[in-house]
């Protein structure tokens, strides 16, 4: 302990994405609050958030909360808890006016109103139609999010520890006491001595070869939580966005689709309506049923020239005449892309040498969002076990996080809305908290665990590289563990995540010194990566039926009569143990999705 600086605050919060601001504003009104992230604030992956946050304001079309609450639910293929549904589609309205008023600088109708577009799989119910819901600031909204929150933090005061990497957590029996990060700029090791915690650190997305994830994301959060004895839920539902870049996995937005975007096969077919896929709703159907329809085009050889992508058409000539064909009274142009799809041109411009407005554009299916995550309340407070118990003082919200709102397969739009939405209700609950529990003491050696693991890595002299070890586990997960799945593949992704894990002891860091060694903390983050790959392949094995973004070759029907509940992975010992918790149901009814 005489070697690391210790620092006492009422709140902490790792990470300062959407979800991490949110609740620092909030909590900061009443409470001392540190937060701390491994990256400048600004940089974290909320920015990369395109498309809209999803709300029903109404502004140009008929809408309701009910309605995103039944969208929400049946995209989630009723995997879904309906009563944290409710809160999050009640409270998206006010919170995005909110979020206006704060300044952020959504697009606007001509009448002064929030602009909205549509987005695959919110749907009005008096026209059957997809309804104009998502709120954006052209196609960078999470980025004006994170700008606008952070602005908003700074005046209020909030405490900002960048570039400070969070390790552990200080848990004792059924309390929380801080955290131990580690200052990239010196090395050293620090203490935040805190009466509670908060995870925002976001997702996995890592752990698979292609995916739209920054290299920050990690899974820092959930492996920390789980080796402390907090179980994880719902890890085996991982979105695959259908519109990565081809080979990069950069996200194109749902919004191209929103906005009249069509996709194509290799045999120049608008395949989501030709081949069956979602005659009804076509290319705006939910993220998991378009990943797998692009999935089958490509192994039935109808991708592009045979290869492994389709194009997604947004060119004026192309639209138009769909537009005209689905009976639509609107047109688009050169100026119209350039003004709502400016970040998306310039992505595919700069990486492809693509013009949108002129040729279409190469994508495949993208790792993208961990539906799973630390259980939470839907005051962001974390549960121990399938009878909802909590960890008093700890807190997470956002994509660490699982309420659950998204079930089985998150909306189009949610994720901002889940990360504004229940960020401030978790800043909320930490600031009451806060104010009548106790600053309890910090155990001797409370940093020693982690400080060992760290001293190990660093004098591992093995001769494996972080970076073999890390290709290989993509490969094998994205080889058996991706959009379609089969107790052949995730048995054989278990056999290689052992064999990976043993290799992991023996990997061998080239900078053995302290200032900004990203050597080494690559090599404990690949550890994080390793232990989220391992829960969503076990998980994953264990559900036998198909459901949302699980699917599953050997068991494709959905099965609520066994399988209508909550996967939760605890971590025991070198093993493990699966326990499982009811979904809470309310006013819809599990049925068949239809598109």
């Amino acid at each position: 302990m005489a070697q690391v600086k210790i620092h006492t605050f009422d709140a902490v919060i790792v990470g300062a994405g959407g979800a991490g601001l949110m609740a620092a504003l909030y909590a900061s009104r009443s409470a001392n609050v540190a937060v701390l992230s491994k990256l400048y604030p600004t940089r974290s992956h909320t920015g990369a958030a395109q498309g809209g946050i999803g709300a029903a304001l109404a502004n140009m079309e008929e809408d309701s909360w009910e309605w995103h609450s039944y969208d929400t639910v049946k995209g989630s293929d009723y995997l879904a808890d309906q009563d944290a549904v409710d809160v999050l589609t009640k409270e998206a309205i006010n919170t995005v006016v909110e979020l206006e008023h704060m300044g952020l600088p959504f697009d606007r109708f001509p009448n002064g109103k929030i602009s909205q577009r549509r987005f695959g799989g919110h749907m009005s119910k008096t026209t059957g139609r997809p309804v104009m819901r998502a709120c954006h600031a052209a196609d960078r909204t999470g980025h004006m999010i994170l700008q606008t929150l952070y602005q908003q933090c700074i005046k209020n005061e909030v405490n900002f520890f960048d570039e400070f990497h969070v390790v552990d957590l200080i848990r004792v029996d059924d309390t929380v006491r801080g955290v131990v990060a580690i200052e990239i700029a010196t090395g050293e090791f620090h203490i935040f001595h805190s009466k509670a915690v908060m995870f925002a650190t976001g997702g996995w997305g890592r752990v698979w070869e292609v995916t739209s994830n920054a290299h920050s994301l990690t899974g820092d959060g959930p492996a920390i939580a789980l080796r402390r004895g907090i179980p994880l839920q719902d890890m085996e539902f991982f979105q695959f966005h259908p519109t990565g870049i081809f080979k990069l996995g950069i996200l194109i937005t749902e919004g191209v689709r929103g906005e009249g975007g069509v996709l194509i096969n290799g045999e120049g077919e608008r395949f989501m309506g030709v081949r069956g896929y979602a005659p009804n709703v076509k290319d705006l159907a939910s993220r998991d049923v378009v990943s797998r329809a692009i999935y089958l085009e490509i192994k039935a050889g109808r991708g592009i020239n045979g290869q492994k992508y389709v194009h997604l058409d947004v060119t004026p000539e192309t639209v138009n005449r769909y537009y005209e064909e689905d009976g639509e009274d609107r047109r688009i142009d050169r100026a119209y892309i350039e003004a709502k799809l400016p970040d998306i041109a310039d992505f595919t411009r700069t990486y492809l040498g693509v013009d949108p407005v002129t040729e279409p554009m190469p994508v495949q299916p993208t790792a993208h969002y961990g539906m799973g995550g630390i259980p939470t309340d839907v005051h962001g407070r974390v549960l121990l076990d399938a009878q909802k118990n909590p960890l008093p003082g700890f807190y997470a919200a956002g994509e660490v996080a699982c309420v659950s709102v998204h079930g089985a397969n998150r909306l189009g739009t949610n994720s901002l809305t889940d990360l504004v939405v229940f960020g401030k209700l978790a800043g909320k609950d930490m600031a009451n908290y806060c104010q009548t529990a106790e600053l309890l003491p910090l155990p001797d050696g409370a940093a020693d665990d982690v400080m060992a693991e760290f001293d190990r890595i660093r004098n591992s002299g093995g001769g494996v590289k972080t970076y073999e070890v890390r290709n290989k586990m993509q490969v094998s997960m994205t080889e058996n563990v991706s959009v379609f799945r089969t107790e052949e593949t995730m048995k054989q992704a278990l056999e290689d995540l052992e064999a990976l894990r043993d290799e992991y002891q023996k990997v061998e860091i080239q900078d053995k010194g302290k200032v900004f060694n990203s050597d080494i903390l690559e090599a404990w983050e690949l550890g994080c990566l390793l232990d989220t790959a391992e829960v969503t392949t076990v998980s994953g094995l264990a559900r036998t039926e198909s459901r949302g973004a699980h699917a599953r070759d050997d068991y494709t029907e959905r099965d609520d009569e066994n399988w209508l509940m909550h996967t939760l992975y605890y971590k025991e010992g070198d093993g493990y143990r699966l326990d499982y918790k009811p979904v809470t149901l309310g006013r819809y009814e599990p049925k068949p999705r239809v598109y």
